[in-house]
């Protein structure tokens, strides 16, 4: 794929992203340079980390040969980005960067970075499974070989959407953020469950195994979700019963109105 690779910040977004790449050999390890802010973060990438890549400590000498490499993927917190430095002396021309922090512009990444051509990719933690949704916008003057590198960080592990940038946002309130909503909702039902008197693992294998189903069902049938909902919706049924106190609760508004939050917020990271 390329001769060397860096990766600033190494949380587990950035691990599911480069390890099946070294997996597949089609990136080696000695051709990994990570650098990472903490002695903690180092320690437990010699120790633990499966391959023996390139590792440093951030401020370190050392780390500054991560600017000899001709990608850089950039993952580190959006609050530590001023923490990262590019280099004066940049050897090699056409750099790229490929960011992946929320929030963070292409605008503020070519001020930021200016000897590079940028990317701003979001990504969602399923990713970490190979089931990710990956949605990218891409900076000005790229060549189709760095946008093809960019896309192969991620087709193995994710479905990829191309957008301009203004989608970014909400594309990062729906696919980052949801996976953290789609956990309170399964708490919650389970609890419903818990209240009914099942086991309280029982009560979240069974919602769990539900949403699948329906999804599933969704999916496989080409249904919409109204159309799902009229299977299932009697006159004076269960079904009704309980949708009726999710309406006198405005939950479908709370759950539209989280959406536009975290994507207003993503904003504020410009």
């Amino acid at each position: 794929m390329t001769d060397k690779i860096a990766i600033i910040g190494f949380g587990n977004i950035a691990k599911a992203i480069i390890t099946p790449l070294l997996d597949e050999k089609l990136i080696k390890p000695d051709d990994v340079y990570c650098v990472v802010k903490t002695e903690r973060s180092f320690e437990n990438i010699k120790k633990n980390y499966k391959y023996n890549i390139n590792v440093y400590q951030s401020g370190s000498e050392e780390s500054k040969i991560i600017w000899d490499c001709k990608v850089k993927l950039l993952s580190v917190k959006p609050q530590h980005l001023k923490d990262v430095i590019e280099v004066d002396d940049i050897k090699i021309k056409d750099n790229l960067i490929v960011s992946i922090l929320a929030g963070v512009s292409i605008n503020r990444l070519t001020q930021k970075f200016p000897n590079h051509k940028c990317v701003r990719v979001v990504t969602n933690i399923p990713i970490t499974i190979g089931k990710g949704l990956t949605g990218i916008a891409w900076g000005e003057d790229l060549t189709e070989d760095q946008k093809k590198f960019t896309k192969k960080l991620f087709e193995n592990t994710s479905k990829i959407y191309e957008f301009t940038e203004d989608y970014l946002d909400i594309f990062l309130a729906l696919t980052s953020s949801g996976p953290a909503i789609i956990a309170l909702i399964i708490e919650a039902l389970s609890d419903g469950g818990l209240s009914g008197g099942l086991p309280k693992i029982l009560s979240e294998e069974l919602v769990m195994e539900m949403i699948l189903g329906t999804t599933s069902l969704i999916k496989e049938n080409k249904l919409t979700t109204s159309e799902l909902k009229n299977l299932v919706t009697s006159p004076g049924g269960t079904t009704i019963a309980a949708l009726r106190v999710l309406e006198k609760k405005s939950v479908r508004s709370a759950l539209i109105e989280s959406i536009v939050s975290a994507s207003n917020r993503s904003k504020e990271f410009r």
